[in-house]
């Protein structure tokens, strides 16, 4: 089974770097994308950035784009969200999960959607203030 754990939030200045990441049990094998997720209180869940385990395609939230990175240990199936220059507007439970059953939760802005996903990891707090 897919059992997936989040790992490297917590409290950073504006500006500042994390790094989280995204491991589980089959997390190599049981997956077609992966993708960080993120809620506020009051608000949806907004997707922040996905890759295609099939062919490395990545895609950023625009709010996102120049800030994080994705990536993935192809042989451990570890995903990572490398975030710099974080931003108060960052600050979120971040989520990491995987769409098990095609690569359509990450192909464009309008599919990549929470409800594509299947497997959830329990969320990171990533606090960006001063």
């Amino acid at each position: 089974q897919v059992q997936i754990v989040e790992s490297g939030g917590g409290l950073v200045q504006p500006g500042g770097s994390l790094r989280l990441s995204c491991t589980g049990s089959g997390l190599s094998r049981h997956h077609y994308a992966v993708g960080w997720f993120r809620q506020v209180p009051g608000k949806e869940r907004e997707g922040v950035s996905c890759t295609r385990t099939t062919d490395d395609f990545t895609f950023y939230t625009d709010s996102v784009k120049g800030r994080f990175t994705i990536s993935r240990d192809k042989i451990k199936g570890t995903s990572y969200l490398q975030m710099n220059s974080l931003k108060p507007e960052d600050t979120a439970v971040y989520y990491c999960a995987t769409d098990s059953t095609s690569t359509v939760g990450c192909q464009d802005s309008y599919y990549f959607r929470a409800r594509e996903y299947e497997n959830w990891g329990q969320g990171t707090q990533v606090t960006v203030s001063s």
